[in-house]
């Protein structure tokens, strides 16, 4: 097993960064992660962190977060994946 952290990230729309906050937090996925959390960032802009424990290779099949709608953002999601690493101790 492995740790799996999913990142979603969006900017939102002139005035409407409280709506994407909402939206964002609303979002309700196909399983619960170990750990979500939803935070906030300058310029409207909100970002989503999964954790999730998944076998080597089951990682693709994680839910994500879906695009809002066209007018709630400025532009598309970014989103990237993150496997956690062995490390040595030093």
């Amino acid at each position: 097993m492995s740790t799996v952290a999913l990142m979603w990230e969006a900017r939102a729309a002139d005035g409407r960064g409280n709506e994407l906050l909402e939206w964002a937090r609303a979002q309700i996925l196909a399983r619960e992660p170990v750990r979500r959390e939803v935070l906030r960032a300058p310029q409207d802009r909100v970002l989503v962190i999964t954790w999730w424990e998944a076998a080597e290779g089951i990682a693709a099949d994680l839910p994500e977060l879906p695009e809002p709608a066209a007018d709630l953002i400025t532009r598309a999601v970014h989103r990237w994946r993150f496997e956690s690493v062995e490390t040595d101790g030093a």
